[in-house]
């Protein structure tokens, strides 16, 4: 039983800090824990400062990278600011946050967005993973040159803030993603929408993309059970894509490396997404790969209806993707594994941007 989910603490060091978040260390009962502060949601926080954190999914053993979160500085109330926008995001939480949004009457591009309608046969890439867009966006520049716009758009099935991704930041450092927006409840990026559909075509129509990527924030859920996991919704972004007169490229999720027999190979999560939750066609890129492990993936979509359903397009060289992330110096991970210890997963989602990028 979960005895403590709130606890008191002093942060006694802030290790990196930005405008919108800071990585701090507190000291909770006598011991060492990492939090994440939020500075639009709770304010600035600086050392000696007393805070409340929730420490749950810490105590659970939950995959938040081992960090507390604090919910308020108990030392000090948030100086007051005024922010633009009249659109709410983590809605009747105490929590909730006003936005700009991008399609509201008061935004500057609410005229722009007032009757767009179509992606125009915009590349969408969409991937189930927050790792998947680093490859994606790396293959996508690599092969099109750094004059491409590559924009990411991010949902919100997983973490909330964008804040708390590091890749993104070293994304858009290194050039290799343009611009981001949020979608849903989730918030932080460089323009908020109020759902995937106008995130998609705010991709296109205000920042510019000739490439779109569509992807969580960092954090998963699985359940093993047949639906519930957070990648189901790849299937309603194929179909929005699709529906918006865009051309919608699935990103497999594939392994080699995981024990799990259900993530062997394709996984299950892309089995039961693209073979039965799906309502349109998209593109299905497989990576080059060795033959029996290709052996294996075409026996798994066949066996899932997904080479009847869907364009699924064979042996697409992922390498620029990976070769240009080394070159930049992202270390990227998934599931604690990095491209070295299980190189099928990250050219998968290379494959799917570099299929995008020759289309």
């Amino acid at each position: 039983m979960l005895l403590h989910r709130r606890r008191r603490g002093r942060v006694t060091a802030i290790h990196w800090a930005q405008d919108d978040v800071a990585f701090v260390e507190v000291e909770v009962d006598g011991a060492s824990a990492r939090a994440v502060n939020y500075t639009d949601l709770t304010g600035a926080v600086a050392i000696g400062d007393e805070v409340l954190l929730n420490t749950v999914a810490v105590e659970l053993g939950l995959g938040t990278g081992g960090y507390h979160f604090v919910m308020a500085n108990l030392s000090r109330l948030p100086e007051a600011a005024e922010r633009p926008g009249h659109i709410m995001k983590l809605r009747y939480t105490p929590l909730q946050i006003n936005v700009l949004s991008i399609e509201e009457q008061n935004s500057p591009y609410h005229d722009v967005l007032k009757d767009a309608r179509s992606l125009q046969g915009t590349p969408v890439v969409v991937g189930t993973l927050h790792s998947q867009i680093a490859p994606a966006a790396a293959a996508v520049k690599t092969i099109r040159g750094t004059d491409c716009h590559v924009v990411y758009v991010m949902t919100d099935s997983a973490a909330l803030p964008m804040a708390f991704s590091h890749l993104v930041r070293q994304l858009k450092q290194n050039g290799l993603i343009d611009a981001t927006i949020t979608t849903g409840q989730s918030f932080g990026g460089d323009y908020e929408a109020v759902n995937v559909y106008s995130g998609l075509i705010a991709a296109k129509e205000v920042a510019g993309a000739d490439f779109i990527l569509v992807a969580p924030g960092p954090g998963h859920v699985g359940t093993g059970t047949v639906y519930g996991f957070s990648g189901a919704e790849q299937a309603q972004v194929l179909d929005a894509a699709h529906a918006l007169g865009g051309k919608a490229i699935a990103v497999l999720r594939l392994s080699f490396a995981d024990p799990r027999q259900r993530h062997q190979g394709v996984s299950h999560h892309s089995l039961t997404t693209l073979g039965a939750l799906t309502h349109s066609s998209a593109h299905v890129v497989v990576p080059l790969l060795e033959a029996q492990q290709q052996a294996l993936i075409e026996q798994q979509l066949n066996s899932a209806g997904i080479t009847q359903k869907h364009h699924v397009v064979w042996g697409i060289d992922g390498r620029a993707g990976i070769d240009a992330l080394k070159g930049c110096g992202i270390n990227v991970t998934s599931m604690g594994r990095s491209v070295d210890a299980d190189p099928a997963f990250f050219l998968s989602a290379s494959a799917a941007g570099a299929y995008a990028a020759r289309m």
